[in-house]
């Protein structure tokens, strides 16, 4: 039986157009829009058919941030196409494609980890932890190495940062981190390597945010350098298909690299950017995992605001 809404409108030409051509969280957005309903107002319409889903998900999941993946999320979608009066089946169907087009929320979220930089979610954990949004650091180099398990999933990153003071009294950073659907965030670790130890963890078991202080043991004064390493290991979630950065500001260097189990290997790899997180992706390029190192990579001489990262495709 269907419930009664706020609102009766009839789907307006742009909930048309997003239904026939999508993508997922396009048409969401639009279909909510339509009805006029906030996403508590969702979120209790949903309970009401008896399927639990939180409103950052669904915010995640219209802005293209994630995308429902889990039987209790695929649940939500359908009981969201007779909750927004929709055609059967048409969210589902913008889901499948996009999960075969490998859009930008298909895979996983700790590739989106950097997507929640500005989220409720992260301003939350950051507040908890007393730390500013500007760390009062910028980036002159930052190098990244990400490692697939041999079940195709994401068991760890490292970071090396390289970074100079804009203000005096810089003691730490705020690492962040994102996990895989179906990861389990309370077993993700946080590992100090040099110049820096780890303070305190927090997370969020949702969205799988997670943010860790790393201390330095020291007060930078403007305009001194400093060297740290840090490594977060996970390998809990399901198949990884991509890993992207976001910057909110420009910098330094940045590099990439993804390196593969022999046991698990990609059939193509390849690089993207997007100027934000709903922006078409751009500068494509095909990347190459062969060879006894089994990696791929990609160099940014100059950090832009915007998205970088890698993609990949599994054998059938």
């Amino acid at each position: 039986m269907r419930h009664a809404l706020e609102h009766q409108d009839l789907p307006t030409g742009e909930l048309d157009t997003a239904l026939r051509g999508g993508p997922f969280h396009v048409a969401l957005r639009a279909a909510i829009a339509a009805r006029g309903l906030p996403l508590q107002r969702v979120q209790h319409h949903l309970s009401r058919h008896g399927v639990k889903v939180g409103v950052t998900s669904l915010s995640y999941w219209q802005q293209g941030a994630r995308r429902p993946q889990r039987p209790e999320s695929l649940r939500a979608v359908r009981a969201l196409e007779e909750i927004l009066r929709l055609p059967d089946e048409s969210l589902i169907r913008l889901l499948a494609e996009s999960g075969r087009r490998g859009e930008a929320d298909s895979p996983a979220g700790r590739s989106y980890r950097s997507l929640v930089e500005g989220s409720a979610v992260l301003d939350r954990l950051r507040a908890g932890l007393g730390r500013p949004a500007d760390s009062g650091l910028r980036t002159l180099g930052h190098h990244e190495c990400v490692r697939i398990g041999a079940r195709r999933e994401l068991a760890a990153r490292e970071a090396h940062h390289i970074v100079r003071a804009h203000r005096d009294g810089v003691d730490g950073f705020l690492a962040v981190h994102q996990g895989e659907p179906g990861g389990a965030p309370h077993e993700t670790r946080v590992r100090a390597l040099e110049n820096c130890r780890t303070g305190r963890v927090r997370r969020d078991q949702e969205t799988g945010v997670l943010v860790a202080e790393l201390l330095f043991d020291t007060r930078l004064r403007v305009g001194d350098t400093f060297l740290f390493r840090y490594a977060v290991e996970e390998g809990t979630a399901e198949a990884a298909h991509e890993y992207l950065h976001r910057f909110e500001v420009p910098g330094g260097q940045y590099a990439l690299q993804v390196r593969f189990d022999p046991a698990a290997l990609p059939v193509r790899c390849r690089r993207f950017t997007q100027h934000s997180p709903a922006a078409p992706r751009s500068a494509r390029q095909e990347l190459s995992a062969t060879g006894p190192h089994h990696c791929v990579h990609l160099v940014e001489p100059r950090i832009r605001p915007g998205v970088v990262g890698i993609a990949w495709d599994w054998p059938e």
